[in-house]
């Protein structure tokens, strides 16, 4: 059966296209022959050339619709020849030159977000479309580009957690635009050592501040989504932190980290020479074999800095005991428990690719860009090896 076959005149001209403009008109060759290609498409898809009578007929030709697509070589202006079906309830006809096209819009977005993703800022952005795909893409398509990710980054952080015997809090603060104002934003991070002994990013949030409603808040939403059996938490000394976990978790023992201590207790030396000695001190304390041990570290390390320094003194005798909880669990465990360092790979991460971003738009851009790099470390921890062995727990 004879179908639509290409137009010879519309061939011809597109090889005088290319050959007298090269490059400079090749937007216009590929206009023409996809133009050309969706009408033999269409014409296979009837089952019957224009105006031919056949008894096989699928529908009618019924004109056509305009588009314009951006593609690599500039943008295009198609035709997609539209069909008036012969039936009811049949399959819609739709050119596949054209979807390929879409797919293809689509999975360049994609890549915007993911550069985005991957710290490139919006400017750079435009220029790499520019170069390497002739298209002029603006921010807000940037913005809205990284949404596709939404879906998939808000599936992630609602899923189900289950039971995890550690768990370490952080924050991280980055500047967002609120209403008007630059203001710096707290990004909420929990990581948790499951059963199995691996890590994993739990949680993720973005509040305006360390304030105790928004840790607690957060730490609600850990609960509601199954996280129990924990029984150690380890973090800063922030009261923000403090107070929702005696409220979310009370009973639940809290190590304060042993390097934020190490930098607390220095601001409270008053002699440059000393601060040395402080540090091994402390040290000592933190890397006593029991709990018995450091105690009795601790009154000798009182007594020697009683007169020369009494503010170190007093510092160790009323803040040393909130980073020895550690002491609760199994030795083996005790290193990787006593600070909150196990997230420095994901803080990392976040002060390297959110740098080129400098200001974020609003709450929502920080949180997206933040849990994608999360949903990446997480992932990396789950697939590898033990972080703790838990037999010995």
């Amino acid at each position: 059966m004879p179908h639509h076959e290409a137009d010879a005149n519309k061939i011809s001209l597109v090889l005088e296209l290319l050959t007298e403009h090269g490059f400079d008109r090749l937007a216009e060759a590929i206009q023409i022959l996809l133009n050309e290609a969706m009408l033999i498409e269409r014409s296979d898809y009837l089952n019957a050339a224009p105006y031919e009578r056949a008894e096989s007929r699928r529908g009618y030709a019924n004109g056509f619709k305009p588009k314009r697509v951006a593609s690599r070589v500039g943008e295009l202006e198609l035709r997609i020849p539209q069909v008036r079906e012969a039936a009811e309830g049949g399959e819609r006809f739709y050119p596949n030159a054209l979807e390929r096209g879409e797919r293809g819009e689509r999975a360049l977005k994609l890549a915007i977000a993911e550069m985005y993703i991957g710290g490139v800022s919006t400017r750079r952005v435009q220029r790499v479309t520019e170069e390497l795909c002739g298209l002029k893409i603006t921010s807000p398509q940037v913005s809205r580009a990284t949404q596709l990710l939404d879906e998939e980054i808000s599936s992630w952080r609602s899923r189900p957690i289950g039971a995890c015997p550690y768990l370490v809090l952080d924050a991280r603060y980055k500047k967002v635009r609120i209403g008007g104002s630059v203001v710096t934003a707290a990004v909420l991070v929990a990581m948790a050592v499951r059963e199995d002994g691996k890590r994993s990013i739990v949680g993720v949030s973005v509040a305006t501040s360390e304030a105790e409603v928004h840790w607690r808040e957060f730490l609600q939403s850990l609960v509601l989504r199954g996280l129990h059996g924990v029984r150690l938490f380890t973090s800063d000394d922030h009261p923000g932190i403090k107070a929702a976990l005696a409220s979310v978790f009370p009973g639940v023992a809290w190590q304060r980290c042993q390097c934020h201590m190490q930098r607390n207790a220095q601001s409270y030396v008053s002699k440059i020479v000393m601060k040395k000695d402080v540090a091994e001190d402390l040290r000592s304390i933190f890397n006593a074999p029991t709990m018995a041990d450091a105690d009795q570290i601790i009154k000798t390390i009182v007594v020697k800095y009683q007169d020369s320094e009494p503010r170190v003194a007093a510092w160790i005798e009323e803040n040393i005991h909130e980073g020895l909880a550690v002491f609760q669990s199994p030795a083996s465990h005790r290193r990787r428990l006593r600070t909150s360092n196990a997230v420095e790979r994901l803080s990392k991460e976040i002060k390297r690719r959110t740098r080129v971003a400098g200001l974020f738009p609003n709450e929502a851009a920080l949180l997206r860009l933040v849990t994608a790099l999360a949903m990446e470390v997480s992932e990396d921890w789950e697939a590898g090896g033990q972080y703790l062995t838990m037999e010995q727990a």
